[in-house]
C-alpha cells in the first residue's frame, strides 16, 4: 500500500477492495485525476482509493499517469539529538528540494538541507520512508517523489534561512518542541517524525 498526499488527504494506492463509507474507490486504470481530486475536497471524504489488480505495479502505474519531480531531503538530528526544521509557508517542514542534472538522490539531499538551512558537515546514516505528494505548478498536475534521509551533523554555526525559497525560519527543535510543530506541518512529514 502507498500514500500519495494532497495537502493532508492521502490517495490510497491498494490492491483491496473496500465497501465505501467515508472514502471513494477509484480503479487505477483510466482513473481521472481531477475526479480524484473533487472527491478530496469534499468535508465527508477522508481519503480516496485507487484499486488496481498487481501490487508489484501499482506504484508504477500511478506515476506514469502525472509528469514527476524527483527530489531529496532530511531529517537532520544534531549532537543534542534535536531535529532540523525550515519554516515555509505557514508551515513547519523538514529541508529538502528538486534533484539536478546528474547529482544522485544522496547529493541532492545533502545540498538542499545546506542551502536551505546554512548547516554543514551532514552525514547521511541511513535512507528513510520515500515521500510522494501531489501539487499544482503552472496549472499543471505533478507529483513530487521525495527521498528522505536520516543525517547527522556536528554543525553549531548559524542557521541561515534560504530566503528566496519562502523559508522565513531555520531551528533546531527538541522533542517536546518537534512535537508541536508538528501540529502545524505536513501529512507526510508527520510520518517521518
Amino acid at each position: 500500500m502507498y500514500r500519495i498526499f494532497v495537502n493532508d488527504k492521502p490517495i490510497i494506492l491498494t490492491t483491496e477492495v473496500e465497501k465505501e463509507t467515508d472514502f471513494k474507490n477509484f480503479l487505477l486504470k483510466g482513473v481521472d485525476m481531477e475526479q480524484v481530486l473533487n472527491a478530496l475536497k469534499k468535508k465527508k471524504i477522508s481519503h480516496v482509493r485507487l484499486i488496481h489488480h498487481n501490487k508489484d505495479t501499482i506504484l508504477k502505474k500511478f506515476l506514469k499517469k502525472l509528469p514527476n519531480v524527483i527530489a531529496g531531503g532530511g531529517k537532520v538530528y544534531n549532537k543534542d539529538q534535536a531535529i532540523l526544521f525550515i519554516y515555509r509557508n505557514d508551515k513547519w517542514d523538514l529541508p529538502k528540494g528538486k534533484a539536478e542534472g546528474k547529482e544522485t538522490i544522496e547529493n541532492t539531499a545533502i545540498r538542499e538541507v545546506e542551502e536551505e538551512t546554512g548547516v554543514a558537515g551532514l552525514k547521511i546514516n541511513k535512507p528513510l520512508e520515500t515521500t510522494y505528494h501531489l501539487f499544482r505548478r503552472n496549472g499543471k498536475l505533478k507529483v513530487k517523489i521525495t527521498y528522505w534521509f536520516e543525517m547527522t551533523t556536528e554543525y553549531e554555526g548559524v542557521l541561515l534561512p534560504q530566503e528566496n525559497e519562502g523559508i522565513t525560519k531555520v531551528e533546531w527543535l527538541n522533542k517536546q518542541a518537534s512535537e508541536a510543530a508538528l501540529e502545524n506541518s505536513y501529512a507526510n512529514i508527520k510520518l517521518l517524525i
